[in-house]
């Protein structure tokens, strides 16, 4: 797994050990970077069940002002603090479960431009409705939400659906607010 484009662009990025952790690979990052395109730059991102922290990297490599990085598990937080480490990233890390951490993100003066979510794909199904509620927030006017699920039991969110892109089991949906 790799950087796609930008400042840190073709840079290795680390994945957490084990099975529970599955990192959006780089054709889906490539193409969903693409259809992003201009709401990028300057963004302030939210990574939520970030993993890797592939997408938040990605942004930040793309020119995303800042990233906050949010998984429950402690290897998916040792893999973020290594990637960042390595390319000389500065950014929050969280280890919290993505639910509370949007009910800790309602009080802070900032919110997101740019959302990803990659929840594990046998939860997805059922977080919709909490994430959608708790999700309107910290959205800034005008942010995009971005998931990823399994395309038989997608992610279903309560906010205006802009793009959805299949690459094989994976279903991509682009929310703007």
């Amino acid at each position: 797994m790799r950087v796609v484009a930008g400042r840190y662009g073709g840079r290795r990025l680390l994945a957490p050990a084990g099975g529970a952790t599955r990192p959006t690979s780089d054709r889906v990052r490539e193409a969903l970077f693409s259809v992003l395109g201009p709401s990028v730059p300057g963004a302030h991102v939210l990574d939520l069940y970030a993993g890797s922290g592939a997408l938040g990297i990605e942004a930040l490599s793309r020119g995303a002002a800042s990233a906050v990085f949010v998984d429950r598990s402690a290897r998916a937080i040792a893999a973020i603090r290594a990637n960042l480490d390595a390319l000389g990233i500065e950014a929050e890390v969280l280890r919290m479960e993505a639910r509370a951490a949007l009910r800790t993100a309602r009080g802070r003066a900032d919110a997101y431009d740019l959302v990803f979510l990659d929840p594990p794909y046998r939860r997805a199904a059922e977080l919709g409705r909490e994430l959608s509620e708790a999700l309107s927030a910290v959205l800034a006017p005008g942010a995009r939400v971005v998931s990823e699920s399994d395309r038989r039991e997608p992610l279903a969110l309560a906010l205006p659906l802009a793009d959805e892109r299949r690459y094989g089991d994976t279903v991509i949906r682009i929310h703007d607010t």
